[in-house]
């Protein structure tokens, strides 16, 4: 593998952390940052948080949009 081709994959993997990052941005303007379904467990200062409903809405999202434009 040269370096032209780590280069374009270094590139392309930043492009896609930015786009999710900005997903996710927008996400907490919108308050889907806790949706119903979303663990929460605090013990004092301490606390636990585990995404479940919002892994599974972004996981019907990108199923329904890469069934969409990947289509053959």
């Amino acid at each position: 593998m040269g370096l032209e081709t780590i280069g374009r994959l270094l590139i392309g993997g930043a492009l896609v952390l930015l786009v999710l990052g900005g997903l996710f941005l927008l996400l907490g303007r919108l308050g889907l940052d806790r949706v119903p379904g979303d663990l929460v467990f605090r013990r004092g200062s301490f606390t636990v948080y585990f995404p479940i409903g919002l892994m599974i809405l972004v996981s019907i999202v990108a199923t329904i949009l890469l069934n969409v434009f990947l289509r053959r």
